[in-house]
């Protein structure tokens, strides 16, 4: 006998879902319009001051013209139409639209059609920060291509622009390339960043996978989009033992589950024997029939490159040594250790 009450109640929150539907619809055009009217009016102010029609002053008569003729209106200040100044140039440079259109499959002359469909995907907030924070056409199109795949709130975005995504996402991505083809490219980042956990400088494994768990909602924003958490010391039985791993994840784009392993010290060749170890077990054991390959990702307090290229050489199962830091890093140091990373495997290609 069905419940009329239970239905009742259904077909209340099918009215819910529809209104939160619509309103999301409404955001979304809403959204589009303005981010295509802060284009349009960059594209006029750009092509008045490179022609020499309008200077510094004229851009300031203009902010006040608009104040005047639209009191209520924000944004359309000195500094505001700068910014859409700066907006609409940047994304009619061919060297970061080019691979913006090939990506998504749009040609030189629907330039229209790729800002419409691109850029309006995203809220001018979004677009705001990336302009302030980036400098290279590269990480532009990384924090863009990264907003509209993984639909980044500014929140989330920012940590992403704060803690230097780009510059760690390419290291993992030069060194996976580099080392091993297992892994996916844009998943994995080395170093990882864990300045929320406020962890003293000399601390235990134990204290960094408790910190770990007990700020796991930052944990997994830090560790990107499609992680599912598994649990802590998950429990493989092999033999007449007992196994117990450090935090196991499940990603559900990959299909598979992904292994961290934690180690307060430097990397050393040995802790791979155990990690492919649990990682074994792991497809053995528990990974079900149409699942990937399970990953493992040893977090270390720092390692040689070097020794984790030969250690990583002939390793078999899908792996990542990568180091953790409990502060933010400096951009350029990043950017240094990529450079060097860059050289050894050049050496190694000679």
């Amino acid at each position: 006998m069905t419940n009329p009450i239970k239905n009742t109640l259904s077909d209340f929150e099918q009215v819910i879902i529809m209104i939160n539907d619509a309103r999301n619809r409404v955001y979304s055009k809403a959204n589009a319009e303005l981010v295509m009217l802060y284009f349009n009016i960059g594209k006029i102010v750009s092509e008045k001051v490179l022609a020499g029609n309008w200077g510094d002053g004229t851009v300031n008569d203009l902010a006040d013209y608009i104040a005047e003729k639209q009191p209520l209106l924000k944004g359309f200040n000195r500094r505001g139409l700068y910014r859409m100044k700066q907006f609409y140039e940047v994304y009619s440079d061919p060297e970061i639209v080019s691979p913006l259109m090939t990506q998504f499959q749009y040609t030189v002359n629907e330039r229209y059609k790729f800002v419409s469909a691109l850029l309006t995907q995203i809220s001018w907030t979004n677009h705001l920060l990336i302009l302030a924070k980036t400098k290279t056409s590269e990480e532009k199109l990384f924090y863009l291509y990264q907003s509209i795949k993984d639909k980044l709130s500014t929140r989330e975005l920012e940590r992403q622009l704060n803690s230097a995504t780009f510059e760690r996402t390419m290291l993992g991505n030069k060194f996976s390339t580099a080392v091993t083809s297992k892994l996916p490219a844009g998943i994995f980042k080395d170093p990882y960043v864990f300045e929320f956990l406020a962890l003293p400088e000399i601390h235990s494994e134990s204290d960094l996978q408790q910190a770990l768990i007990k700020n796991l909602q930052n944990f997994i924003l830090e560790m990107g989009k499609g992680f599912t958490y598994m649990g802590s010391e998950y429990r493989l039985q092999v033999g007449n033992k007992d196994y117990y791993t450090d935090l196991l994840f499940y990603h559900r784009d990959l299909q598979c589950m992904v292994l961290f392993e934690l180690k307060i010290e430097e990397f050393q060749p040995e802790f791979l024997g155990k990690l492919n170890f649990y990682l074994e077990a792991l497809d053995r054991d528990v990974k079900r029939p149409h699942e990937n390959p399970s990953i493992g990702v040893l977090l270390c307090k720092g390692k040689d490159e070097e020794v984790v290229e030969y250690a990583l050489s002939r390793n078999v199962s899908p792996a990542l040594i990568a180091d953790y830091e409990t502060k933010l890093i400096d951009k350029k140091l990043l950017a240094e250790k990529l450079h060097q990373l860059s050289e050894i495997f050049y050496r190694n290609e000679q």
